[in-house]
């Protein structure tokens, strides 16, 4: 009897969600599981693709929030920064779609660089601060293998959690307004002014607020990738004023849109593992914990959020938020904080522009794939980013905040305890230049108001302790 040269049918495989896989297929559409949740490759290519284009304005972004001095007045090396936000969008991209096989994208927060440049950096040496990063980004995968993630979650909260989104959205739209000169310390007057010195001058600052005007239309018109279409066309005026001698080199402070050789050049690693743990006595224990603290609030907040809707948008999250490779999306998110840190990237996050891919039907793993291998070409291309003028990069800030403010339309402000505290949450982030001062005034007001109502025992145990915790901080003065 002969052997039969019909090859025996490969048993179905786990889709991740308790269902089977049909044998047969490619070994991408088996690793991806592309059929199942009814896609195609190529639907999964334009995903990715469209994911790359609508977050690719972080490497612009991040090098800009990151570029100031640390506490030795030292200043980390734009070209590498440049190199670092690739790099690290590109491995923990990759890894969520690789291991997490869901399509989402990482890449540097804007959040957690806003605590590290102007809350950790003044106070420590860059590796220093990048060594914040890592133990932050070790603390939430702890914090997710535990479950605790979320407790802590669940403990704050909703209008809580929407008043702290919107006041990250104002402190990051007044670290553009500050970058771009359209905003000064006041001289004489108020706190802070129009302009440097009470008034508006220079053409930069032009070309700042062209390029906000061009973000915002493009959006009321619904334009995908507007940020990035913005800060291009923004660059390409720049470039051509500058050119033609319209706008003198020396008036863009320092980082001229010109381009030195050409487009390509070898990545800069120089910042790679640059990381140091310790020598953050100067601060006290205290005010080290509490910059942990704003640094996993920062970097996991949004997270889950995040995560979940675009999971939903994607059909893959049921009604109570439970989806494939939750878990391990969860832990690939908190491990983006450690990568960050290793990379000198700060904390990587999921960003929202994710849901941008899934609109062009990416529903795997796939789809992340290649944004994360856009990311590493982007290695390559540092002189062409280094062409983006910091004021024309502002601009894409003062947008992400304004959309970060939405979360407005789903606070009861009618409600004193509510309204209270997710006021001061808001205002004071960016008055006072620091997440960890809106957090910890929104936390008090809120105990404190539902104590005097006679509902003290709505709020959970945590929130309590946290309470006690904020102010022992402004007591005492940790942080500053």
């Amino acid at each position: 009897m002969t052997q039969s040269s019909v090859e025996p049918k490969a048993a179905p495989e786990d889709a991740g969600d308790g269902s089977r896989v049909p044998a047969g297929r490619s070994w991408l559409d088996r690793y991806f599981h592309i059929t199942h949740r009814g896609s195609t490759a190529a639907r999964e290519v334009r995903g990715g693709v469209t994911t790359f284009m609508a977050m690719a304005y972080i490497l612009l972004l991040n090098p800009l929030l990151l570029g100031g001095a640390d506490v030795l007045g030292n200043r980390l090396s734009q070209p590498a920064l440049i190199t670092a936000t690739a790099l690290a969008a590109a491995v923990t991209t990759l890894a969520m779609g690789l291991i997490g096989k869901v399509p989402l994208a990482l890449a540097a927060g804007l959040s957690v660089a806003g605590v590290v440049s102007t809350q950790v950096a003044p106070h420590m040496t860059w590796p220093q601060a990048m060594g914040m990063c890592v133990v932050y980004g070790a603390v939430i995968c702890l914090l997710v293998v535990t479950g605790v993630r979320e407790v802590i979650m669940n403990a704050i909260p909703l209008a809580l959690k929407h008043g702290i989104t919107m006041g990250i959205g104002l402190f990051i739209a007044m670290i553009g307004f500050v970058n771009a000169g359209f905003v000064g310390k006041g001289q004489g007057g108020g706190p802070v002014t129009l302009g440097v010195g009470g008034s508006l001058t220079g053409w930069p600052v032009v070309l700042f607020t062209v390029t906000l005007l061009l973000i915002f239309m493009l959006q009321a018109r619904r334009v995908p990738g507007a940020i990035l279409l913005g800060i291009v066309a923004g660059t390409v005026i720049s470039v051509a004023a500058t050119a033609t001698g319209l706008i003198e080199e020396a008036a863009w402070g320092g980082r001229p849109p010109v381009l030195h050789g050409g487009i390509l050049s070898a990545p800069d690693f120089s910042l790679f593992g640059q990381v140091e743990f310790g020598g953050w006595e100067r601060l006290g224990h205290a005010a080290v914990g509490m910059i942990v603290f704003t640094l996993v609030l920062a970097g996991f907040f949004d997270a889950m959020a995040t995560i979940i809707a675009v999971g939903q948008e994607a059909g893959l999250a049921d009604a109570r938020g439970r989806m494939p490779g939750l878990n391990k999306a969860l832990f690939i998110d908190g491990a983006g904080g450690a990568i960050g840190g290793v990379t000198s990237a700060s904390g990587q996050t999921v960003f929202i522009e994710s849901a941008t891919g899934v609109g062009e039907g990416a529903r795997t793993g796939l789809s992340s794939a290649v944004t994360g291998l856009l990311f590493a070409a982007c290695l390559f291309f540092t002189p062409l980013t280094q062409l983006v003028p910091g004021q024309v990069a502002s601009a894409a800030l003062v947008v992400i905040g304004a959309m970060m403010l939405q979360n407005a339309r789903h606070v009861d402000w009618g409600d004193w305890s509510v309204a209270v505290p997710v006021f001061l949450t808001v205002v004071l982030m960016p008055f006072t230049y620091t997440i960890t001062t809106g957090v910890g005034a929104g936390v008090i007001a809120y105990c404190a108001i539902k104590a005097a109502q006679g509902r003290w025992r709505e709020p959970s145990a945590l929130m309590w302790i946290l309470s006690a915790v904020f102010v022992f901080y402004f007591a005492t003065g940790t942080g500053h």
